[in-house]
C-alpha cells in the first residue's frame, strides 16, 4: 500500500525526523513527566512550550480496536480497498493511541488485544511513517 506523502510542519518535524531514523518518539512534559500524542506546540498538561521534550518509546503496543475501510477519497489508497485501520495503544501509556493499516493482516481478521511492534514504511514522497505489525 503506497501511502500519501507527509509534509512535516514545525510542531511534528521531530516526530517525522525520528521516524526517518527508525525511532518512535512522543512528546513529554518535563513538569509532569507525562507522555502525549499527537504533537502540540505546548504541553497539553501545563500549557508551557518550554516544558515539551521528545522521548523515545519502545515501539510496542496492543491492538485496541479496528475498522475496515471500504471506501476512501484518497486516490492512491483506492487500489488497496478494503483495508484495516487499527487503533494501537502504546505499552508506555494506554492513553496514547496511534493508527495502522496492519501490513500483512487481511481485512477484518484483526486480532483485537494482540501485541504489535512498530515498523517504518516510506510514503510517496520518501517520508517514513510508523506502521504496526503483529508480534510473532
Amino acid at each position: 500500500m503506497v501511502k500519501q506523502g507527509v509534509v512535516p510542519d514545525e510542531t511534528n518535524k521531530p516526530f517525522f525526523d525520528a521516524a526517518n531514523e527508525g525511532r518512535l518518539v512522543v512528546q513529554s512534559c518535563t513538569n509532569s513527566d507525562r507522555l502525549y500524542f499527537p504533537p502540540r506546540p505546548a504541553s497539553e498538561i501545563c500549557g508551557e512550550g518550554e516544558s515539551v521534550v521528545w522521548k523515545e518509546v519502545s515501539g510496542r503496543g496492543t491492538i485496541y480496536n479496528y475498522c475496515v475501510v471500504y471506501d476512501c477519497p484518497v486516490a492512491s489508497l483506492k487500489e488497496d480497498l478494503p483495508f484495516n485501520l487499527a487503533v494501537i495503544m502504546l505499552d508506555e501509556d494506554p492513553g496514547i493511541l496511534m493508527y495502522s493499516h496492519l501490513p500483512g493482516v487481511p481485512p477484518d481478521e484483526v486480532p483485537v488485544g494482540a501485541a504489535v511492534r512498530v515498523i517504518f514504511e516510506e510514503t510517496a514522497n520518501g517520508q517514513k511513517v510508523p506502521e504496526w505489525v503483529l508480534v510473532d
